[in-house]
C-alpha cells in the first residue's frame, strides 16, 4: 500500500459542470519527493489543498499512512510562497509556536526549546533566531517557514511554490538546502512548481497536469538521477538534459498554455 494515496480526486467549484481537476490518481511512497507541474489554472495548488485538508474533494479522496484525510492536521505541514510568519514574533518564537501547538503532549518544555533550536539550525538560521521577520530577507523568511513546518514532525511536507518570489541566487541556495534536508530526514515531499529545472533537480518523479479546467495527470516522469545531486555537474548530465526536455515537450508542445502558440 502506498504511503500517500490520492484516489480519483475531482474538484468542481460552485456546482460547475466542468471540474477544475478530474479523476486524479497518484500513489506516493514514503520518503519520495514529488513535483506537480503545469500551466496556471490547471489545479496544482487545488490538488495540494486537498492533500492538506484545506479543501474537500467533490469526488474521491486522499489516504495518508492508512488514514483518510478529512481536514487539516499536523501530519501535513504546508509552506506557501508567502512565508506567513507572524511579524510580532521572533524567528525562534514563530517556530516555537508551532512546536508548542503540536508537540506539547510529547515533549517537556526544555525538550521543545531544544527541538525548536534544532530546526532553526537545520535551515542555518541560528544567527537570526532573535530577529523579527521585518529584519530579515525574503529567503531567510522562507527558511524559517520551512523550519516551522519541519518542527511539527509532519508525515508529508507540502510546498506550494515556496521559492517563487525569490531572486535566482537565493532560490538556488534554498533548493540546495531543501535537497540536503530531504536527504537527512527522508521526509515525504509534494511540491507545486512552475520551474522545470527546479522540478528535475529536486524530484524523484514529476507529475505533469494537462491544462485546466478538467485537468488530469497527463504524464508522470521518473527522474533517473542519483542522489546527492550537484546542480553544476547536472548542467551537462545527459539524463538531466533528457528529463528537462521531456517536461518542456509536454508543457510547450503537447500542452501549451491556453491562448499561447506552442513554441
Amino acid at each position: 500500500m502506498s504511503f500517500l494515496d490520492i484516489s480519483d480526486v475531482t474538484i468542481a467549484f460552485n456546482g460547475s459542470r466542468v471540474p477544475v481537476l478530474n479523476g486524479v490518481d497518484l500513489k506516493i511512497s514514503r520518503g519520495e519527493y514529488i513535483s506537480v507541474i503545469g500551466h496556471s489554472g490547471c489545479g496544482k495548488s487545488t490538488l495540494l489543498n486537498v492533500v492538506a485538508g484545506l479543501l474537500d474533494a467533490t469526488r474521491g479522496g486522499v489516504v495518508l499512512d492508512g488514514r483518510e484525510i478529512s481536514g487539516p492536521g499536523p501530519d501535513r505541514a504546508v509552506v506557501f510562497q508567502n512565508h506567513s510568519l507572524l511579524p510580532w514574533l521572533t524567528c525562534y518564537e514563530n517556530v516555537r509556536l508551532a512546536v508548542d501547538q503540536t508537540l506539547s503532549k510529547q515533549m517537556s518544555r526544555a525538550e521543545r526549546h531544544e527541538w525548536t533550536l534544532a530546526n532553526i539550525a537545520l535551515v542555518r538560521m541560528t544567527h537570526a533566531k532573535d530577529k523579527r521577520p521585518g529584519e530579515i530577507s525574503g529567503g531567510m523568511k522562507q527558511r524559517i517557514g520551512i523550519a516551522r513546518a519541519l518542527s511539527m514532525k509532519p508525515k508529508v511536507l507540502l510546498l506550494d511554490e515556496p521559492f517563487g518570489a525569490l531572486d535566482a541566487l537565493t532560490r538556488a541556495h534554498l533548493q540546495d538546502q531543501v535537497m540536503q534536508i530531504h536527504a537527512e530526514l527522508g521526509t515525504t515531499v509534494m511540491m507545486i512548481t512552475h520551474d522545470v529545472d527546479e522540478a528535475v533537480l529536486l524530484s524523484d518523479r514529476i507529475v505533469m497536469l494537462t491544462n485546466g479546467p478538467n485537468a488530469r495527470i497527463g504524464e508522470i516522469l521518473e527522474v533517473d538521477l542519483p542522489r546527492p545531486r550537484d546542480r553544476l555537474a547536472l548542467a551537462t548530465d545527459a539524463r538531466f538534459i533528457s528529463a528537462r526536455a521531456a517536461v518542456l515537450e509536454f508543457l510547450h508542445h503537447r500542452h501549451a498554455a491556453p491562448g499561447l502558440k506552442a513554441a
